[in-house]
């Protein structure tokens, strides 16, 4: 036991564990290190790493694995400096060396458990390790934000944010932005009123919130009946339950909000409801809302639009624009100018029926009369129920394409009445899920984003994919199943090219990188999360761990 705790003293002294802001723009400045969530600031999920392609990915074996001891779900991203992965979900964070897959330190998470009978998805990790100037920064469900030791695992210091009996949740991964710990919330199915904070990443002071829901008086509050309806922005929904992109050139960083609640509208008096539905852009040092684009208004299909915005520059009319691309749960995917947050492109990626196409001079969508009929009390089949969910996109600036898993689920839908109570369920439906019979429940998909051309897709009969998506220059795709494997792709052509049975469903994002010159994919298996659970859960059991894969030699 001496010499094992000896042994793993000598390792530590080898590691750096203070990590700047130059190699968080750096993306760590090499391939050894994955230190930010989406394989950079922009969130592409891209690598140019190439020595596993499409001819050799079939010799892929499994290097390590490591149980992750827990079995709520894994929805987060490995992060990886200094040859040591670090690693969160809803009950632990730990640092396992990426050679071998030992622990180094492991810290138990802890919440109040009360708070499980709030948060629908239990206590899970969205997002990524977030680490900075030797911290570990995550959040806790009970509503809190926290920095650990990243050498230690030790707790430095810990605020709260919320109060989770009010239906506040903490289940998104903060984010350093020049220099400032920017974190979310979530909690966009019950009474709550989303916000956006800005901390002090060595005190946990925070400097700024600001609201995705305006109070009378404040910009954007027109959209609100606050005559009518006097409480109704105070717990009106806008979660930010998603990690934001970031450009440093513009300085501004992009995030998505949430639903508005109730859905019914009737409600809401059946008005836009800013900021809900909406991709905004912060200035991270004050919090400023800089611009907006509300993609639904009125939102009452629960479109969220806090599927992340990837950050990419494209050619439009011949000249280059900078662009956000977003697959959003209302089933378009958008091309924005990330400069005014003007849409450019919006083209349906599965099937829709809320809307017939989005105006682009407007920039709203152009309804069918699905929504007419709803309000008059009828039960409709919306399409889509997600057009993915919230899994994160690739997009490979060499092939200009977009990879995505998208959902073929529509939602049977009833407005009932709503009965306000504070902290409870706020939606204001009745509605189930069920993809047609003898129609595939998604595919994996490769798109043109300007003019959404679908260049190539595979259907997937069985379940749908939560997994994200990771190009690479190999011209392999790795992504995952809820059925528990772990895929790679031929970027070509969505043609399995190897798979791997790991013991629950992937629902997290995979990464690359190297040690010693080596390549290595990494993905957390385990289930969890409301809808992949609604999906799979009698068929796969619940279990977290780590996978780590390579080539085998020849």
């Amino acid at each position: 036991m001496k010499k094992t705790f000896a042994a793993l003293l000598c390792l530590w002294s080898a590691f750096g564990w203070a990590q700047t802001a130059e190699e968080l723009l750096a993306n760590g400045k090499s391939s050894d290190n994955v230190t930010n969530f989406g394989m950079g600031y922009d969130l592409k999920m891209y690598s140019p790493l190439k020595q596993i392609d499409k001819s050799n990915a079939k010799r892929l074996v499994p290097v390590w694995s490591f149980s992750l001891a827990n079995d709520m779900g894994e929805h987060s991203q490995p992060t990886v400096y200094n040859g040591v992965m670090y690693v969160v979900n809803g009950n632990w964070t730990f640092a396992i060396d990426v050679a071998t897959g030992r622990q180094i330190w492991r810290t138990p998470v802890q919440y109040e458990r009360a708070v499980l009978r709030v948060g629908s998805a239990g206590a899970i990790m969205r997002g990524p390790a977030t680490i900075y100037n030797g911290k570990l920064f995550r959040q806790t469900v009970d509503a809190h934000v926290m920095a650990l030791d990243m050498k230690t695992g030790k707790e430095i210091w810990k605020t709260k944010f919320a109060e989770y009996k009010e239906g506040y949740i903490g289940v998104v991964a903060p984010m350093i932005v020049n220099g400032v710990l920017i974190s979310g919330m979530a909690g966009g199915d019950r009474t709550t009123r989303g916000f956006l904070d800005g901390y002090d990443p060595e005190t946990g002071k925070r400097l700024w919130r600001t609201y995705t829901i305006p109070a009378p008086g404040e910009k954007g509050s027109e959209t609100w009946p606050n005559r009518e309806l006097p409480d109704a922005w105070k717990y009106g929904g806008a979660a930010t339950w998603q990690v934001g992109s970031y450009d440093p050139q513009l300085d501004l960083y992009f995030i998505g909000t949430g639903n508005a609640e109730p859905y019914n509208p009737a409600y809401r008096k059946g008005m836009d409801s800013l900021y809900c539905a909406s991709i905004l852009a912060i200035r991270p040092k004050t919090g400023e809302m800089v611009w907006y684009y509300q993609t639904v208004p009125n939102d009452s299909f629960d479109f969220d639009a806090n599927a992340e915005s990837l950050i990419a520059d494209l050619r439009v009319d011949g000249r280059p624009r900078k662009v956000l691309i977003t697959a959003h749960k209302n089933g378009f995917l958008y091309v924005i100018d990330r400069t005014d947050g003007k849409p450019i492109a919006a083209h349906p990626f599965v099937k829709v029926n809320w809307a017939k196409h989005i105006d682009l001079k407007t920039g709203r969508p152009v309804l069918t009369d699905l929504l007419e009929r709803a309000m008059e009390g009828e039960t409709i089949n919306v399409f889509p129920s997600r057009g993915t969910n919230a899994s994160l996109i690739a997009f490979n600036p060499k092939t200009g394409l977009v990879y995505l898993n998208s959902w073929n689920y529509p939602r049977l839908m009833k407005f009932v009445d709503f009965k306000f109570e504070l902290g409870k369920g706020s939606t204001g439906i009745e509605s189930t899920m069920e993809t047609p019979k003898g129609e595939p429940a998604g595919y994996h998909m490769a798109i043109e984003p300007l003019t959404g051309k679908v260049v190539w897709q595979v259907p997937l009969m069985d379940m749908a994919a939560s997994a994200g998506m990771l190009a690479t220059d190999g011209g392999v795709l790795f992504t995952g199943l809820l059925t528990g494997e772990v895929v790679a792709l031929d970027q070509d052509s969505g043609k399995t090219l190897w798979q791997f049975k790991t013991g629950s469903s992937i629902v997290a994002p995979p990464i690359t990188y190297t040690h010693k010159g080596r390549q290595y994919v990494t993905v957390l298996s385990g289930l969890g999360g409301s809808v992949p659970n609604r999906v799979a859960a009698k068929s796969v059991p619940a279990g977290g761990s780590v996978w780590t894969f390579a080539l085998m030699p020849e």
